[in-house]
């Protein structure tokens, strides 16, 4: 039996096809991934269905009934519920607040009543949550769990997470896996929105796979393997793509950040006395829940963010307080985390791969046109990229724009390369292509350090891991001892190992 059926879904925003044509069915009792890409349709399809998008066209059946939902307050009427990966929690405010808050017409709270109700609710559905707790002591995977059970309260029978391991350490999703098998076992149906092979093939009982606003086809788990899902998703096998486990002595210490501390945007403390080496020929993995000062770290390593204390050493030279283009003369090249903030969209790919280095191309006040478009011509074969020298980069696709910055970055070999996040929202192809010509990289011997909140990348990638949690450095250990589970417990600040 099916409790939703979405038939002929089509959203269109401006000259974007978000959904075309989609059909969607969810079977009582099933988790149900809705695989693909950033941007394949995803979210906008399930938002459709949560009531935050209204579909062009199409039709959405519950328990073989057409609904209209226009509203959040429609779909829940409906039995359906939505946890994103940004939660509409109240900090200061218990869980118990929090699960009723809007589900009541009283203006008066019996807090005693409703912390009796929400416990009895924690312990129906197998979620070990305490409803005097106020929600700003809550770790993230304690706070998702409230978002759950704050839907299920509402009578939910179908419930939407929308890439929910985003934001957990291992142990975290270890538990979000426990919780959704007892949902399932109680007759829920769970909607599970990622782009995480892994992940899908351990929880869902079907998948289906969206490409380019279409559904290319749903299919049961246990029939077929993370290949299959992959050529389903980008249209092509990936194999994954990982570092040689070779035994070699470290070279010369490139990059070294002794006592470094920096503050955030508001003036708090984002990082805190940090000391780490990067060496020649090495991948430094900096593992980390996001929000933990990867982003300050990112940006104190290229100049852009002052540093209140300590050093940031390449071979010796102290760069604390030069400018950003001292910093790449130096020889650090910096992929950054937002593409989209690393070009200019109106400008050419050829423009825009000659951004940085402008001195190199212009003679007497004259820019030398020719030259930009001969090297971006080498540079887009080389990089395979698809595009042609002349096209405006923003119609480029995502995987396509971080070949542009790799471009621009890696053709001038530099000694030192900062990279966060270098495969964020790209598909499994790209993400393979990214992380060939990080490995590159680190063969030609320069000091590479990657700040990646996708774990089995940093895993799959580096020769030691720094963990941090805080702004600070709470681990560094080979890769060879790295597990999920120890990184885990690193992350979530449970033990220190320095």
């Amino acid at each position: 039996m099916h409790i939703v059926e979405m038939q002929g879904i089509t959203k269109q925003f401006g000259d974007v096809i978000a959904n075309d044509h989609v059909d969607f069915y969810l079977r009582k009792g099933e988790v149900h991934a809705l695989l693909g890409e950033n941007g394949a349709g995803k979210t906008t399809l399930m938002r459709i269905l949560y009531g935050l998008y209204q579909q062009d066209s199409g039709d959405v059946l519950v328990n073989d009934t057409k609904v209209s939902i226009h509203s959040p307050k429609d779909a829940i009427a409906n039995g359906i519920g939505m946890v994103t990966q940004h939660f509409a929690l109240v900090p200061p405010l218990t869980v118990a607040e929090n699960v009723v808050l809007g589900f009541t017409d009283s203006f008066v709270l019996d807090r005693a009543d409703i912390e009796r109700k929400v416990s009895e609710a924690s312990r129906k559905f197998g979620m070990d949550i305490d409803p005097k707790a106020l929600i700003r002591h809550l770790s993230v995977g304690q706070r998702q769990r409230v978002e759950i059970l704050k839907a299920l309260y509402r009578d939910a029978r179908v419930l939407i997470l929308d890439e929910p391991t985003a934001v957990l350490v291992p142990q975290e999703v270890d538990l979000l896996f426990d919780t959704l098998n007892r949902l399932r076992k109680d007759g829920i149906s769970v909607i599970f929105i990622s782009h995480k092979l892994d992940e899908v093939t351990t929880i869902t009982d079907r998948v289906t796979v969206l490409r380019d606003g279409k559904a290319v086809g749903t299919v049961d788990t246990a029939n077929i393997t993370k290949n299959d899902l992959a050529k389903m998703m980008v249209g092509r096998e990936s194999f994954g793509v990982t570092r040689q486990q070779d035994q070699k002595e470290n070279g010369k210490c490139i990059l070294e950040l002794k006592n470094l501390s920096a503050q955030d945007d508001k003036g708090l403390s984002a990082l805190k006395d940090i000391n780490l080496q990067v060496c020649e020929g090495e991948i430094l993995g900096i593992a980390g829940v996001s929000g933990n000062g990867q982003k300050e770290l990112a940006e104190t390593l290229c100049g852009v963010r002052n540093v209140s204390e300590g050093q940031i050493l390449i071979e010796g030279q102290d760069l604390v307080g030069k400018e950003p283009s001292q910093f790449t003369a130096v020889g650090i090249g910096r992929i950054p985390e937002d593409r989209h903030e690393g070009m200019v969209g109106e400008l050419s790919v050829a423009q825009n791969m000659a951004m940085e280095h402008l001195k190199e191309y212009s003679s007497g006040g004259r820019m030398d046109r020719k030259a930009i478009l001969a090297t971006a011509e080498k540079l887009i074969e080389q990089y395979q990229i698809k595009a042609r020298p002349n096209d405006k980069t923003r119609t480029l696709s995502g995987g396509n724009m971080q070949k542009v910055l790799l471009a621009r970055v890696l053709s001038r070999q530099p000694k030192t390369i900062i990279v966060p996040q270098p495969t964020r929202g790209l598909d499994v192809g790209a993400t393979d292509y990214v992380r060939e010509q990080l490995l590159e990289q680190r063969k030609r011997g320069a000091a590479v350090l990657l700040i990646s909140e996708d774990l089995d990348e940093i895993l799959a990638l580096s020769d030691r891991i720094a963990v941090i949690y805080e702004g600070e450095i709470v681990g560094v250990l080979p890769a060879q001892e790295a597990t999920a589970e120890r990184l885990g417990l690193l992350m979530s600040g449970a033990v220190k190992e320095n």
